[in-house]
């Protein structure tokens, strides 16, 4: 005979015995997922407590270092004109500049022809060098190799000559432009200076005549052997920028000029009509930028360690880490390390430069002490660089970049206290397991025991009733 549902048989609530059996087995889990909820709490307040230190260790590092410090500012009377950037260590200092002469490329243009006309056939010598125009023009090759470009027959219109030319990289870039008078070659140095200028002659013109205004000697550009070519046309001077600072003359193969002001380099954008004064000053801007990061990342930390470990008398409720020795002890620390002195400087502790911890643990900046502090900048910076071999009386950002790089690093507090949370999280995930476990197989094995109960019940049902009958038949 078989049951359908168990209890049947029986006659009892098997399934309201199962349900209150297994739900007192699970007591222990709702304990656990509460604990559960708690430990998750305090590791993401720690996790929060991990990411604030580590950014109280990059802003203290900032101050430790020696670079913070000696930055500088650039300012032009005339930024349309001259401006600067520093890219080394510049001091802080004031200059005139004035700018006669911009930096520019070589170029020229051949005269028009018929567009896709015939040019003629040779070979184009291009050489990369300087041209001095004093007299009698004179040329200099530099250092690189002539470039020559060999024009065939069938490949001598201005666009394939040109095509040549730019595959060569021979320094120079040719262009072809076409207006109302038909097509013309240009052609521009690749660089800007009077030492990138180039020349290009002309051997093996099909004319027979290397040195006219006729086939390939059209694109010839060679003024020490006379006006023909392209030579023959108004062109660019390959030039120099030439300046002047405080009327001592300089000047660069490009529009800008670097370290003639050692950790400067100038922009130069036009010629100037008056002197230009450069200031270099000390970036006080930026200085104080860092100091207010630290004062912001500081308070941040000490926030939330407040806020984690308090207890609210009003709402009778403790805070997520109230009560825990290591976070408070973190506290405390911190707070008796900023309260300490540096030596080094003619300032001793971060009060001097209007640095206060209040009580409640905040840390309030004084604009008013800080920019008196900041007109002794060598006093100021080794506040916070003295290197006293790690001692208690290393400068601010020193002690406190090795306190934060401490709490991190394997073993130390805060890292420490993550892990430990974790273990805790990890166990307490195990015990839950544990629990569901243990209830899965109380559940089977009753259902098991009533299931038997059930079987046995309906079998002597059947018996009472098969009795029943036979009594009932013997009675009559």
């Amino acid at each position: 005979m078989s049951i359908s549902s168990i209890g049947i048989g029986s006659g009892i609530d098997v399934e309201s015995i199962i349900s209150k059996m297994t739900a007192l087995e699970q007591q222990p889990l709702s304990k656990l997922i509460s604990k559960a909820s708690q430990i998750q709490t305090q590791v993401s307040v720690v996790g929060q407590i991990k990411s604030q230190v580590a950014a109280l260790s990059a802003s203290a590092s900032t101050l430790a270092k020696a670079s913070s410090w000696t930055g500088v500012t650039v300012k032009s009377s005339n930024e349309s004109a001259v401006t600067g950037s520093v890219t080394g260590a510049a001091s802080a200092t004031a200059f005139s500049v004035e700018v006669q002469q911009m930096a520019a490329a070589q170029s020229t243009a051949s005269n028009a022809v018929t567009v896709d006309s015939a040019i003629g056939t040779g070979t184009l010598n291009i050489d990369i060098g300087t041209w001095n125009y004093a007299g009698t023009p004179v040329f200099t090759a530099g250092s690189a190799s002539t470039i020559s470009v060999t024009i065939g027959a069938g490949e001598d219109t201005l666009t394939k000559i040109a095509a040549k030319i730019n595959a060569a990289s021979a320094g120079v870039t040719a262009t072809v432009l076409r207006d109302a008078s038909g097509e013309r070659l240009l052609m521009r140095s690749n660089s800007t200076g009077e030492a990138t200028g180039f020349r290009i002659q002309v051997a093996g013109d099909s004319d027979g005549n290397n040195t006219d205004s006729s086939g390939l000697s059209r694109l010839a550009f060679d003024p020490a052997n006379g006006s023909f070519g392209m030579a023959a046309n108004a062109y660019q001077k390959g030039l120099n920028t030439k300046a002047t600072i405080n009327g001592i003359a300089v000047q660069s193969a490009n529009n800008t000029l670097a370290d003639a002001v050692p950790g400067l380099t100038l922009n130069f954008a036009a010629v100037t009509t008056s002197p230009v004064t450069v200031t270099l000053a000390n970036d006080t801007a930026t200085i104080k930028k860092n100091i207010q990061d630290f004062v912001a990342s500081y308070n941040s930390l000490s926030k939330t360690l407040t806020e984690a470990t308090k207890y609210d008398e009003a709402s009778k409720t403790a805070g997520t880490m109230q009560g825990d020795s290591v976070i408070v002890g973190l506290q405390n620390a911190m707070r008796r390390l900023l309260g300490t002195s540096s030596t080094g400087s003619s300032f001793s502790r971060l009060a001097d430069i209007g640095l206060d911890i209040q009580r409640g643990g905040l840390m309030t900046l004084s604009n008013s002490k800080l920019d008196a502090a900041m007109k002794d900048p060598v006093n100021l910076a080794a506040l916070f660089t003295a290197d006293n071999t790690g001692t208690a009386t290393d400068g601010f950002g020193l002690k406190i970049k090795a306190f934060a790089d401490g709490l991190l690093a394997t073993g130390g507090t805060v890292t420490t206290k993550s892990d430990a949370l974790q273990t805790e999280l990890k166990n307490n995930s195990k015990d839950q397991a544990k629990v569901g476990d243990r209830v899965t197989l109380l559940e089977k094995r009753l259902r098991a025991q009533y299931s038997a109960l059930d079987t046995k019940m309906a079998g002597l049902t059947a018996l009472n009733s098969y009795i029943s009958q036979q009594v009932a038949q013997w009675n009559k």
